[in-house]
């Protein structure tokens, strides 16, 4: 089979597969690499090369970066001293919740700074009397807007910096990306909050979700086991508490247990104890003395590394997992390293002293060194599906400009909009960028769209720059369905909305993308 024939027949099945949710995204880019080598358009090693990329190893070095302020409770820190002080006013908190969601995702991912802020926002919603979701498609909205602010902004940043570069131009600056994304964020947090009031549903969520904070989780321990003791008392940045139901055969069944005494492994004081299991309201009240059955629950206090290595007793089950209670601690243990270790890698990635992968390696192994982060939590906290992702559709882009596919691609572009006009070209590579991230990962829109942008800039003469840019923007404009991105997905069910709701507020939104793309992006990196 001819290679370019090969890469549109492999890309279109790919599209095919992505569209359908039928299969997962990570077998369908192992699929595309796999197709590429059966097809000979690439040799194996060029292939598999995406997963030594180092812009891979890079994004993967972002999200230990960003589950280390997630963990350590400088999110929540964030979100309870901005969102809390915001008063009940829907055009004030919309405001609020844009700006500071815009400069968590600056720093962290785009889908931790959404995580952290959800049920913070969900509980100032309700507490406010507004309907969550008038709030939270804008918090969405706003985090796709702050993406735009760095480079670590979003993994589509990393690479269109890098092809840029590849291209024949340079890398982005860190903080470079904010001369497009400071402008459309005002605009996009003024198009939600002024448009949100007429373009966004009342719905009634499905569920509210858990507690958001430590105060609130003290309040529920509170009223039911009657521990008279204060917010600080029960979580702080040393010391937790947690609950824990005895296993069906644990060797603690049988023995006597009262407040006051402490565990045998890991001396943890117990608060309170309680009869567990089918016992009727007046024998599962909190009891000062009980012979332990299978399923009695029991409120144990502690430091958190002691907490989480009695979480993992075969005797005990947490109700709650210690590392879930630490994180609604804000500004808890590690918080400090945490933020040193954020601002060393913005100095180095800023400074270009070291390659970016090397910034991000450091500062990953930095975490760790400094006990901020376990080497578990390292492995949990990459979203292996997104780097499979990444590293699976590289070499389709690659195989794009090799092939020749981009330049003829790039040369139908150009019989249409003429080669004169670059600004008519880059509105092209725009408008189908934008169409695509409605119903396919932006970051596998990107990658298929780039070389086609970069062998349009060639092929017309001009600077790549212009167009990489505004591929960054309009790769970040996907607003039009919930699938478009995970955090879309992410607010659907606590919002209760439906498939429909998107489009509304993301139109208009997308208009004002698409502006920004092709009307100012060339006036700060021009032709």
């Amino acid at each position: 089979m001819d290679p370019i024939i090969a890469v549109f027949v492999i890309l279109a099945l790919a599209i095919v597969a992505f569209v359908s949710g039928k299969v997962p995204i990570g077998t369908v880019a192992v699929g595309v690499a796999l197709a590429l080598w059966a097809t000979g358009v690439l040799t194996l090693p060029e292939a598999l090369s995406g997963f030594g990329d180092p812009t891979v190893i890079f994004i993967a070095s972002l999200f230990v970066v960003s589950e280390s302020l997630d963990a350590t409770g400088v999110t929540v820190w964030i979100a309870q001293r901005v969102v809390g002080r915001a008063g009940t006013d829907r055009l004030r908190l919309t405001i609020v919740i844009g700006v500071i969601v815009a400069v968590l995702t600056a720093f962290i991912s785009i889908n931790g700074a959404v995580a952290a802020l959800l049920p913070v926002v969900v509980v100032v919603a309700v507490r406010a009397g507004i309907v969550p979701s008038r709030l939270l498609i804008p918090l969405a909205f706003a985090a796709s807007a702050g993406s735009l602010l760095t480079l670590t902004g979003t993994p589509v940043n990393v690479l269109v910096s890098d092809a840029a570069a590849h291209a024949g131009g340079r890398p982005f600056g860190f903080f470079e990306f904010a001369l497009v994304g400071l402008p459309v964020l005002v605009c996009t947090i003024a198009v939600v909050a002024l448009g949100g009031r007429r373009l966004l549903p009342d719905r009634e969520p499905e569920h509210l979700g858990g507690a958001a904070d430590a105060g609130e989780k003290a309040r529920m321990l509170r009223e039911s086991y009657a521990v008279d003791l204060d917010t600080h008392a029960l979580f702080s940045a040393q010391e937790g508490v947690i609950e824990v139901l005895i296993a069906p055969r644990s060797t603690l069944i049988g023995r006597e247990v009262y407040p006051g005494m402490t565990t045998r492994e890991e001396d943890l004081v117990i608060l309170a104890v309680r009869r567990g299991g089918g016992a009727p309201d007046a024998a599962s009240a909190p009891s000062r003395s009980l012979i332990l059955e299978a399923g009695d629950a029991v409120l144990v206090q502690g430091p958190w590394g002691a907490l989480e290595r009695y979480a993992r007793s075969r005797d005990v089950i947490a109700v709650t997992p210690p590392q879930t209670l630490q994180r609604a601690v804000p500004l808890g243990r590690g918080a400090r390293r945490a933020l040193v270790v954020l601002g060393l890698m913005v100095a180095l990635l800023a400074t270009g002293i070291v390659p970016p992968a090397v910034a991000g390696l450091l500062a990953a192994g930095a975490l760790v060194l400094t006990r901020v982060l376990t080497v578990p939590q390292v492995y949990r906290a990459v979203s292996w599906t997104t780097i499979v992702l990444i590293a699976g559709m590289i070499p389709l882009s690659s195989a794009f400009v090799s092939t020749g596919a981009a330049a003829l691609v790039a040369d139908g572009v150009l019989a249409l909009t003429g080669r004169t006009s670059p600004l008519l070209a880059l509105l092209v590579v725009c408008v189908v960028t934008m169409v695509l991230g409605q119903f396919i990962s932006n970051v596998a829109t990107v990658l298929v769209v780039m070389p086609i942008a970069a062998s349009l800039a060639q092929t017309t003469g001009v600077s790549v720059q212009p167009f990489m840019m505004a591929l960054t923007v309009a790769g970040a404009a996907a607003f039009l369905t919930p699938i478009a991105t995970p955090v879309n997905l992410m607010v659907m069910q606590p919002g209760g909305y439906r498939f429909g709701d998107y489009w509304r507020l993301g139109l208009p939104l997308m208009i004002v993308f698409l502006a920004f793309s092709v009307l100012y992006v060339p006036l700060v990196w021009p032709f």
